[in-house]
């Protein structure tokens, strides 16, 4: 046996590390977590005493059970056990959570972590164990019972006071701020109309070049109308600009910094169409590691990261790559360091940067799957060009002016690619375009004087400010402060699968319900929602991460006026003042109609529910009309067949319901009755009746008492009968069997007469049973039925297994 026992997160982290430790080491998975507070801890519970010491009650996972059970006896035959989880807040508190479960004794256990899965760094961090870090585990202890605080204390009153199933959270909800407040800006935007005036003009030897005219009389250009426009355009034709002055500027454009996780995010967003939540992923399985030619290696360093260093070895690594690759010309004397601009940053970490820039991504072609190359492609792009020489540009202005009016031309070219010969960082909507165009400008000198060729004004409308991306919502919060990089990911999959917001054509736009909800947050809770509040939050965190704050204290302060204002507004607020908005539509009854809001959104509903339950679209959102729509009710004669729609979609109903229940099937037409009537071999008291399957179209036969009976066939009855049991008779193929006891009859199905007695053989209950799902019965087919109804005992009772019918 091993006398050192490791233990880290993933099966795919253990083989690597146990690869190179050796025979003396046995490296086991905890595989993640494997304690939390309870998912379900009961009714006006939290999982969390908040009455003595806001201590957690923690209980192992179930699916965790195993793994902590093998740690716990791997432990006990161990001298030593090291927890090497991941290197931020979260693996501490794993690291902890592990030992506590397993019951390691703290004398027996050390703390080791590295940035990268490589030899040399594992070494190193096993040569210089330490102790858990109980303030990082109290940091990431206190944000976990925060959020379980405002989860379970605002999310039932959401419930209550909203709608069902609907959860709070405190990055959740700012993130869900932030996006309903874009829209708004949005919606509240007013386009303003304005133009611009390009002229080409041409020198003495007949080159032409582009100008934009800047200046009217010396004042900013401002032209708001196509009349402005023209009057200018056509003063402009007959104009000769002068050259007024001729500036060269040179500038050196230094490169992004190394990836952090947002930055990761944003730019994987950007380039590779990839999730916050799939890049995070994939990034997961490069830093465990992959086979290579040098063996199984870890390619990145840690990827929850907010810091932009990286260490003074991989500086002089790359700038050898660099020199091998490009020329001397590429590199910098020394590293380049950058510094850390985010808000709350942590930089006891490195950058995320490929563990060796010798293995560049065309060697690993081939060992990696296709969506994996592709991001550490861009990993090691971006990490090696941080540290290359700069680009150097040259921008020449040309400022020319005719009487009143001023133009100036412009035209950038590269002195020296620099870092962008490797990579370049992709924008968002609202960056500034580079400066870089394709434009050159002729041989000019001060006082050379041009020609107007042409004038070409273009009308333009100020924009609203674009509707966040994944990327752009990950940048809003890390600006801000909220959250850590380890939350970003969870946070966007979360509030778009809590149904608050929907990705439109890679834009996140807020459902109805986020409004709502935000409003009543910010109208009522707005100290827990507020940006400035999170981000604090986030700051107190690191403070207790430091050593630099108590942690209960904190809690208290936090959780006493949560506990109180949520208390008075159970009391206070009524469903109907965020869920009903009185509207100047009226029913087909005459009842005012008011907007309500449902699981599909917000509709006309009457403000006699549920006295008359009448609902409609809102105006402007109807679907387009259905067959039958404005028809009279076949079935009342009184009302008038509306569209309406259900928990199965779009339908057509009567307007009077629920004092008509008629609804107008689509597809084929009811099947014909049968012209005679055949007994029930289940239920003596009803008649088989032929039915049309809602799904697949196909004709099955039932009991005309359903739901109190629930006999159903696929095989067509005859209205014959077996002479043994006076069970109906129904055609199987070339043959007539008894639905009864399933025996076959002696006579052919062509030549049974209804009401007509015929013989058979013995009962055979198999020759009722058909595969699964064939045939229309119910909900995809009749199933298996043994004789007589018989089947499966459920809840006590014997029940047919053929299908249910649906009408």
């Amino acid at each position: 046996m091993s006398k050192n026992l490791v233990i880290v997160e993933s099966p795919a982290k253990a083989r690597t590390i146990e690869r190179y430790l050796g025979d003396d080491y046995r490296v086991l998975a905890s595989y993640g977590h494997v304690r939390d507070l309870p998912e379900n801890p009961g009714k006006g519970k939290f999982g969390v005493d908040v009455d003595h010491g806001f201590q957690p009650e923690y209980v192992i996972n179930e699916d965790r059970r195993k793994q902590v059970s093998d740690i716990a006896k791997a432990a006990k035959g161990s001298e030593l056990v090291y927890l090497a989880t991941d290197l931020d807040r979260e693996g501490e508190a794993i690291a902890w959570h592990v030992a506590e479960a397993a019951h390691v004794p703290s004398e027996k256990t050390r703390r080791v972590t590295f940035s990268e899965i490589t030899e040399p760094a594992i070494r190193e961090a096993f040569a210089n164990p330490r102790d858990i870090d109980r303030n990082l585990v109290d940091a990431q202890q206190t944000r976990r019972i925060v959020d379980r605080l405002v989860g379970y204390t605002l999310s039932p009153l959401l419930s209550r006071k909203v709608r069902g199933g609907l959860s709070a959270g405190r990055v959740q909800s700012v993130a869900v701020r932030l996006v309903v407040e874009r829209e708004r800006e949005i919606e509240a935007f007013t386009a303003r109309e304005y133009w611009t005036i390009e002229a080409i003009l041409a020198t003495a030897t007949g080159e032409t070049f582009a100008a934009e005219l800047i200046r009217i009389e010396g004042e900013a250009l401002d032209l708001p109308d196509e009349a402005t426009t023209e009057r200018h355009v056509t003063a402009l034709r007959d104009a000769h600009p002068i050259v007024r002055k001729i500036g060269v500027r040179t500038q050196k454009r230094s490169p992004a910094p190394p990836f952090t996780t947002s930055t990761l995010q944003q730019e994987a967003s950007r380039k590779l169409s990839f999730s916050p939540k799939r890049t995070m992923s994939i990034a997961q399985r490069l830093y465990e590691g992959v086979d290579t030619p040098d063996g199984h290696v870890g390619l990145i360093t840690y990827m929850r990261t907010d810091s932009t260093s990286m260490a003074g070895v991989a500086m002089g690594e790359a700038r050898e790559v660099i020199a091998g690759r490009y020329g001397d010309e590429f590199t910098m004397p020394k590293g380049r360091v950058y510094k850390t601009t985010s808000k709350g940053a942590q930089e006891a970490h490195e950058s995320i940067r490929p563990t060796s820039f010798r293995r560049d991504p065309d060697s690993l072609e081939g060992m990696l799957k296709p969506e994996e190359l592709r991001l550490y492609r861009l990993i090691w792009q971006r990490a090696l060009a941080s540290q290359m020489a700069p680009k150097e540009l040259e921008t020449t202005t040309v400022d020319l002016a005719d009487g009143p009016y001023e133009l100036r031309a412009s035209s950038t070219k590269t002195l020296f690619e620099g870092f962008a010969r490797v990579y370049t960082e992709g924008r968002d909507d609202d960056a500034a375009e580079d400066d870089e165009t394709a434009r050159r400008l002729p041989a000019l000198a001060e006082g050379d004087r041009t020609d107007v060729r042409d004038v070409t004004p273009t009308q333009h409308f100020t924009e609203p400010p674009p509707r966040f991306t994944e990327a752009t919502l990950i940048k809003a919060l890390e600006e801000h402060g909220i959250g850590r990089p380890s939350t970003y990911a969870a946070t966007i999959s979360t509030i778009i699968d809590r149904g608050y917001v929907r990705v439109e054509e890679r834009r996140l736009r807020p459902e109805p319900v986020a409004g709502i909800v935000t409003d009543l947050l910010v109208e009522h809770f707005g100290d827990y929602v507020d940006l400035e509040f999170t981000a604090r939050m986030e700051e107190e965190l690191d403070e207790i991460a430091r050593g630099e704050r108590a942690w209960v204290p904190l809690l208290e302060a936090f959780y006493a006026p949560l506990r109180d204002r949520v208390a008075e507004k159970r009391r206070e607020l009524r469903r109907s003042d965020f869920t009903t908005e009185p509207t100047d539509e009226v029913c087909s009854l005459g009842h005012p109609m008011v907007i309500r809001l449902g699981r599909n959104g917000r509709f006309l509903a009457c403000s006699m529910y549920p006295e008359h339950k009448e609902t409609r679209p809102l105006p402007g959102e109807e679907p387009p009309p259905q067959e039958g729509t404005g028809e009279v009710c076949p079935k009342c004669g009184e009302g008038t067949l509306v569209g309406r729609t259900g928990r199965f979609g779009p339908f057509v109903g009567c307007s009077r319901y629920p004092d008509c229940d008629y609804i107008k099937r689509e597809g084929p037409p009811p099947p014909e009755p049968l012209p005679f009537e055949v007994i029930c071999p289940k239920n003596t008291d009803g008649h088989l009746v032929p039915r049309r399957a809602r799904r697949t179209g196909n004709v099955f036969w039932g009991c005309s008492n359903y739901p109190k009976c629930d006999f159903t066939t696929n095989y067509e009855p005859l209205g014959g009968s077996h002479d043994v049991d006076q069970g109906p008779l129904a055609r199987k193929g070339e043959a007539a069997i008894c639905l009864k006891c399933g025996s076959t009859s002696d006579a052919s199905p062509d030549d049974i007469a209804p009401g007509e007695v015929y013989s058979g053989g013995p009962p055979d209950p198999e020759a009722l049973q058909r595969p699964a799902r064939r045939g229309g019965g119910g909900r995809g087919g009749a199933r298996r039925a043994p004789a007589r109804g018989g089947g499966r005992r459920t809840n006590g009772t014997r029940r047919s297994t053929e299908a249910t019918p649906e009408a």
